[in-house]
């Protein structure tokens, strides 16, 4: 890690370093025959008074000699630009406010099948690096270029573009054609649509054949999806951005998949869309024939299929439904080698790893992702699943189990009993995993060579983080909570003596909704909530009913209602954790952001006995103004069930508002779009209920910059202070 400058404050710091991620070392893939590793990092920030090299901000491609340990820039943006600034299209914005991406540079790429060549995008211009004998190369290219991916064979590079079009190149620069040009309005090709991006964590929209030969390709029209416009107050004399949004209950986007091939031969993929409209996944691999994940609207149902590829006819592989919801998964479905259907299911209460027919783990663990299929073993990331038997919460670990389910062991970095597995992948008898710890900053980033018997890890190098060390250190304990062992973290001001400074104002400061684990056994993600501890608060993160985690009856025991069983949830926490720890009950605040901003205003407005004031960042106020595939999955489809959206929604309940409450919302958010803040302030002042709205002008759903950042915290903390009468 390097320094940080003296003259930073925490806010400007984390703000600056996206949350301590600007140096580190991400996206890492492992070349076929494992001689090299394959990495994003940006370069360390230049000392005061040297002159900088480019934006700390800039991911350079990096690799990395496993023989040697010889780390090497494969690609620089900052020279292949000339120094110039990045020009990123809106479509290209759009996709990295989808994916949360707020560094510059080289900010994703794709391998040939050896892991000798890249190619990325920079700047929506094509590149590509040789990974072996060096050098970079720009391609012809019909821009902005879009999610640019090698064909394994290395001959050509496929990519979309912001005028809805597929296009192939040659890598050796002499041809540039369209392969599927928008024959309609909305139309694009070879592009992931919104609610796959935002909800599926599906960016990509076409996958190769391991032939080389075709791509499967997703064709989405937007048309159907209704229209909202994102002003800018601010500015009156700019046009408002229009968005196709898929609110709860509305049209998605069609989507539709074509397998394309290089001769111009084109073929629709067939299946029962109206009963499974979402294209979940696809996979296609030598292993077997290719595989979509489809699931209904309501996604209580889903199927696995594989795909004729002469004639687009789809085969049912595999078919289960859920009375609350089926979660999507990382890595399947999938085949192994020799055939088998890889997945991860439900069946029974226990997140299992299933290979063809059989449970390959059990009720001990909670899988969570699948990372490699091998031809004797599947690599896996899972946390206890029995909570009962775990000493402290939040740890997740690194796995692999044989295909028939006897040899099962686990990849520990190091000798601590309580990790996180941040990052992991496995290709060619190599692993790179990334592990954080509670008592150090950032992560430790090993690359391992498999041993025969799988159990001691031979680590073969480091690859070094350029991350700045944090101003401050966090100190989380870690418990779990009351009787239902909800999983928290406590944090007390640095410097905290019981004797001398007594009870302390609690400042309750969750996500606590789907998705969101907050309790890791991490540094990093605890910093922010350190900061608050040492502004002189007791600060409570609990991981209550419908965080993940914790099992799929934990998860969906919120099915049909969000607003009990995860607000009585951080009740039930603060209360159990005041018998142990110095938290002054008879002052409470909460805040929160996005889910988390939703359950802060939940909270004043429902337990005022409780929570004594509240700040609310980007709260989702009425869920017809959600999205389709999140809001329908927990709540329903709104025509159907009214009555769980009027019981879940904030405005209904303005008027019992009865302590302070800061409502903070982006203008130019287009996820939870500010119309969320505007409907509860206008259902608060009809109702006479005083409160204070923070309009943030052209800021996203994403934080703020650091000019920004600072003054937003120390805004909320002196709310915080006076509501609770500091």
């Amino acid at each position: 890690m390097t320094s940080h400058t003296p003259a930073d404050t925490f806010p400007r710091q984390y703000a600056r370093t996206l949350r301590y991620t600007v140096g580190a070392p991400r996206s890492f893939s492992v070349a076929s025959d494992g001689s090299r590793v394959v990495f994003l990092r940006s370069l360390p920030r230049p000392a005061a008074g040297q002159t900088p090299l480019g934006s700390d901000r800039a991911n350079r491609l990096w690799t990395l000699d496993t023989a040697t340990g010889e780390e090497r820039i494969a690609a620089d943006p900052v020279a292949l630009l000339g120094g110039g600034e990045e020009d990123l299209s809106p479509a290209e914005k759009a996709r990295r406010e989808r994916s949360r991406e707020g560094s510059a540079g080289i900010v994703g790429y794709s391998l040939d099948g050896a892991g000798a060549l890249a190619a990325f995008a920079l700047s929506g211009r094509l590149f590509t690096a040789d990974l072996v004998a060096g050098g970079t190369a720009e391609l012809p290219a019909e821009g902005p270029v879009v999610d640019p991916r090698l064909a394994p064979d290395g001959a050509h590079v496929a990519y979309a573009n912001t005028a809805g079009e597929l296009r192939l190149t040659r890598t050796d620069g002499t041809a540039d054609r369209a392969l599927a040009q928008p024959d309609g309005p909305g139309v694009t090709w070879g592009q992931a649509e919104f609610i796959a991006q935002e909800e599926m964590s599906r960016d990509r929209g076409f996958w190769w054949s391991p032939q080389s030969d075709r791509l499967l390709v997703e064709r989405a029209d937007d048309t159907p999806v209704r229209r909202w416009w994102i002003a800018d107050p601010a500015n009156p004399g700019t046009e408002p951005a229009e968005i196709a949004y898929p609110a709860a209950g509305t049209a998605n986007a069609a989507v539709g998949l074509w397998l394309i091939g290089l001769d111009g031969s084109r073929t629709e993929i067939v299946w029962d869309d109206e009963a499974f409209p979402y294209l979940a996944r696809v996979h296609w691999s030598t292993g077997g024939v290719p595989l979509l994940l489809v699931q209904a609207r309501d996604q209580r149902g889903q199927r696995i299929l594989g795909v004729d590829v002469e004639t687009g006819a789809t085969e049912l592989l595999f078919e289960e439904r859920d009375d609350a919801w089926l979660e999507l998964f990382q890595g399947v479905p999938a085949w192994t080698p020799d055939g088998k259907l890889v997945r991860i299911s439900d069946e029974g209460g226990v997140r299992a790893l299933v290979i063809g027919d059989q449970a390959v783990t059990g009720a001990d663990l909670l899988v969570r992702s699948v990372l490699a299929v091998t031809g004797e073993e599947v690599f896996f990331t899972a946390s206890g699943g029995a909570a009962e038997t775990d000493p402290e919460p939040g740890w997740i670990a690194a796995g692999r189990v044989s295909h028939d389910g006897k040899r099962l062991s686990w990849e520990a970095s190091n000798d601590r009993p309580f990790t996180s597995v941040t990052t992991a992948v496995h290709a060619a008898g190599i692993t790179v995993r990334a592990t954080a710890e509670p008592d150090l900053p950032g992560t430790l980033v090993q690359v391992a060579r498999d041993l025969p018997e799988g159990v001691v890890v031979d680590v073969v190098a480091t690859i070094a983080s350029y991350a700045e060390a944090p101003v401050l250190t966090a100190r989380p304990v870690f418990r779990f909570a009351g009787e239902r062992r909800v999983p928290a973290a406590v944090f007390l001001p640095t410097g905290y003596d019981r004797e001398r400074d007594g009870l302390l104002p609690v400042l309750m400061d969750p996500y606590g909704g789907p998705h969101g684990q907050r309790v890791v056994q991490a540094h990093n993600p605890h910093l922010n909530s350190q900061w608050f501890a040492d502004q002189g608060f007791a600060v409570v993160v609990a991981d209550g009913r419908g965080t993940p985690g914790r099992g799929p009856e934990w998860e969906k025991s919120i099915a049909f209602d969000f607003a009990g069983a995860t607000l009585d949830d951080q009740v039930d926490a603060v209360r159990a954790l005041a018998e142990e720890f110095p938290l002054d009950l008879d002052r409470v605040a909460i805040r929160g952001w996005s889910y988390g901003g939703y359950l802060a205003a939940l909270a004043v407005l429902r337990r005022p006995d409780v929570f004594h004031a509240a700040v609310a960042g980007a709260p989702v106020t009425e869920w017809e103004l959600y999205d389709t595939h999140y809001t329908e999955r927990y709540l329903g489809h709104p025509a159907e069930r009214p009555e769980v959206y009027a019981a879940n929604s904030l405005t209904g309940h303005a008027a019992g508002l009865e302590r302070p409450l800061m409502i903070i919302h982006g203008l130019a958010d287009d996820n939870v779009v500010a119309a969320h803040t505007l409907r509860l302030s206008s259902a608060l002042l009809a109702a006479g209920r005083p409160h204070t709205v923070l309009p943030l002008s052209g800021v996203t759903h994403m934080t703020p910059q650091e000019e920004v950042a600072e003054n937003l915290l120390l805004l909320q903390v002196d709310f915080v202070k006076k509501s609770l009468g500091l």
